[in-house]
């Protein structure tokens, strides 16, 4: 099989693929969007409050 018939292959493949695909309508997009920005804000906050304390709890000890 020539290179040419094998991207062919693929990318008959990949199209037959992508319409199975259950696309999220807008109003999911956006909303499941936000949750991300939000998780990740706390995890954010989360993870600069414990690296504060943990550089304090090393600042005393060394």
């Amino acid at each position: 099989m020539k290179i040419k018939e094998k991207i062919q292959n693929y990318l008959m493949e990949v199209r037959q693929e992508m319409e199975k695909v259950s696309w999220p309508t807008w109003i999911e997009a956006r909303s499941t969007t936000w949750i991300v920005i939000i998780m990740s804000l706390i995890l954010a906050v989360f993870l600069f409050g414990a690296d504060q304390l943990l550089s304090n709890i090393a600042k005393l000890i060394l």
